[in-house]
């Protein structure tokens, strides 16, 4: 099973800073077992949004200023602290700003949010692989793109 816990990119600054949003939906594969009668979206589903919107964002940061082609991998989670439960209907706002950067990974601050309120919230830290599949890069580049869609100037390069 694969999860993409981004819907769309709503701000963009490759290596700094971006927020997305999430629609959670009933219809979610997770929910049928988490828990079919009281549905709550599993906390390490939270913590995956917020982590491929961290991994876009550290990507695509590294590429444009030092142009190399990474895959940021998810190391450490640090500092996860969940404040709500999310249910369906609930709509999620991601948001991730990079804390640090260096040829061997990166640090990234993120949260999620419904509301205005904070649900969770942690710090990420990425190992970075330089090897290449072009089949891999083509499907990530397709996926990030769509996410973009809408933001004027901001496509990935």
């Amino acid at each position: 099973m694969r999860f993409l816990l981004i819907d769309r990119i709503t701000s963009w600054d490759p290596g700094r800073t971006a927020t997305a949003v999430k629609n959670v939906a009933l219809s979610e594969d997770f929910f049928d077992d988490h828990f079919p009668l009281k549905p709550i979206m599993p906390g390490v589903l939270l913590i995956e949004g917020m982590a491929q919107l961290g991994a876009v964002l550290l990507e695509y940061g590294v590429r444009r200023d030092a142009g190399r082609v990474v895959k940021c991998v998810l190391m450490i989670v640090e500092e996860a602290k969940f404040r709500s439960l999310v249910r369906p209907g609930d709509c999620l706002e991601y948001r991730a700003e990079v804390e640090s950067v260096n040829e061997y990974g990166g640090k990234v601050a993120a949260t999620a949010s419904r509301n205005g309120k904070r649900v969770a919230e942690c710090t990420l830290i990425y190992g970075m692989d330089g090897r290449s599949e072009p089949a891999l890069d083509a499907r990530r580049a397709a996926l990030v793109s769509l996410w973009l869609q809408g933001l004027d100037g901001n496509e990935p390069q």
